[in-house]
């Protein structure tokens, strides 16, 4: 492969052999020159932003915002690309209607997101290791965090596009096999191999949340590595693993956590890194590089007239709008049942009165994902809509409760199916569920997950991975080929850029 082609390459993956971090971290030198430049290993400093970097990736446009959204909850039977006919977001009407191919720019942000991830990741684990005055736990820890982040952004790819190359380190642009190494899919089972790897590590060395410094709080932990873990093994059909490490969540083993009381508050500012919560971005305004990129602004209230009930009567106000795509369906609307409190902390209907006493009078659609807003009266706000203090909960205790009813159904042990499925029920304000047998209680749990992590990004992958989507699709009206639609097409740009070693997924 001609060497010009390697560059390209590198570009179009963002593979990059050199770390791909935002301009406030440190930007290291290339693997095959470190030698040359050893006194930056002697500053401990120097780690922290290297595992910084990891993180710091979580907070971009392509990984938790626009892009993301289009590909893993505009795709569902969630949501709809809202905003108004004439406005396509780029490309958000090919999601939401199925019909997006290899050069749309969403799937192809969606690869170059996660494998700028994966990039940071390989460069912190590496780089991390040459610190020679880094206190060893300390070197450990932060190891360990880079490994759970490396895990996160390959589950992701591995859900997008199933097959995808394998790069667990970093690679030389020098060497030809490491090219073909970051161009050649390998199968699917071998990235979940992986990923169980890097979360088994993780587990090993880090702390439990009830240990760990208030400084780090946001930081990965062990509780977020088995949740993540767990996760990962009802994708891979493994449930005595999905069922031991949920069952350990909830019983304390890996920290403290639990079901909060009041489902909506989750979603508030008063409701961050809470016991809920075994993972979640950290958004914080006034930092420069620190908060998520337009997450708020994209899902915000479109065209919207306000009022808020205050001391001196109800008064016309201006509160937060923004783009108002990926708006809750009607199908997500109507899935809920009468009495469940979740459909009012879920979704904004026009005329609602939201926890800030704010009133929704009029917007150009009739639905909003009320986890997305913000308020400007009663939450961190500094005037840039662009950018908020609003938190992304990536993994909390009401998907670890299913996780767990689900692989307890799939084992048989329907006693706890039961009793983990109306641990959810009772916080929404709803009564035992009245499902029996195996495949009654299997459906109940697939609904339950669907209300419970409404517009949180998993319903199209949940689809996928039940086998319900074709079923679901057609219902809508529109169309999902089996063998085809389970994955996204990869870029076009990452095949002409490697010159076809990089293969298509079938039917694209």
């Amino acid at each position: 492969m001609k060497k010009s082609i390697n560059i390209l390459l590198i570009t179009a993956s963002a593979l990059l052999f050199y770390c791909s971090c935002s301009k406030s971290y440190l930007n290291p030198t290339p693997q095959n020159t470190v030698q040359q430049n050893d006194s930056i290993y002697t500053d401990p400093a120097g780690a922290a932003k290297f595992l910084a970097a990891c993180y710091t990736n979580l907070l971009q446009w392509n990984e938790s915002s626009f892009s993301w959204l289009g590909l893993t909850s505009i795709t569902s039977d969630d949501a709809d690309k809202g905003s108004d006919p004439g406005d396509l977001g780029g490309d958000k009407d090919q999601m939401d209607a199925l019909t997006y191919s290899a050069t749309t720019g969403s799937v192809a942000e969606g690869w170059t997101g996660n494998y700028n991830g994966v990039s940071n990741c390989n460069q912190a684990i590496l780089n991390i290791g040459l610190y020679t005055q880094l206190d060893a736990g300390l070197k450990n820890r932060y190891i360990a965090e880079a490994k759970f982040l490396r895990a996160y952004y390959y589950f992701n790819l591995v859900r997008m596009f199933g097959d995808v190359p394998l790069i667990d380190t970093v690679l030389n642009s020098e060497n030809p096999d490491d090219v073909t190494k970051a161009a050649t899919r390998v199968p699917e089972a071998d990235i979940y191999a992986f990923i169980e790897k890097d979360l088994k590590e993780a587990m090993s060395v880090l702390p439990t949340n009830d240990n760990q410094a208030a400084a780090d709080v946001g930081h990965a932990t062990k509780g977020a590595a088995a949740g993540l873990l767990a996760k990962v093994s009802l994708y891979e059909k493994n449930y005595q693993q999905a069922y031991d490490l949920s069952s350990g969540i909830m019983q304390g083993s890996y920290g403290t956590y639990g079901l909060v009381d009041d489902y909506s508050t989750i979603w508030r500012e008063i409701g961050e890194n809470s016991k809920e919560s075994l993972f979640e971005v950290q958004s914080k305004i006034g930092v420069p590089d620190a908060a998520v990129q337009q997450y708020t602004a994209v899902q915000g209230i479109r065209a919207g007239s306000f009022k808020r009930i205050t001391e001196a009567g109800t008064v016309s106000v201006s509160a937060y709008s923004g783009w108002g795509f990926n708006v809750p369906s009607q199908d997500l609307d109507n899935a809920y049942e009468a009495g469940d409190k979740r459909k009012k902390a879920t979704i904004i209907h026009i005329g609602d009165t939201l926890f800030d006493g704010v009133i929704l009078v009029s917007a150009a659609n009739p639905r909003y994902n009320y986890k997305a807003y913000v308020s400007v009266f009663d939450e961190s706000y500094d005037g840039d809509g662009d950018n908020t203090n609003k938190n992304i909960r990536l993994l909390r205790m009401g998907d670890i409760v299913l996780i767990n009813a689900e692989a307890a159904n799939e084992l048989g042990n329907t006693a706890t199916a039961v009793s983990s499925l109306n641990l959810i029920r009772h916080r929404a304000g709803l009564g035992n569920t009245t499902a029996s047998g195996q495949q009654g209680l299997r459906t109940a749990i697939w609904k339950e997950r669907r209300v419970e992590l409404a517009m949180e990004c998993d319903r199209f992958f949940d689809l996928i991975r039940t086998g319900q989507a074709a079923t679901v699709f057609s219902a809508l009206g529109k169309t999902f080929t089996t063998g085809k639609n389970e994955h996204f097409p990869v870029p076009q740009v990452e095949i002409d850029a490697t010159e076809g070693v990089t293969t298509q997924n079938p039917g694209y």
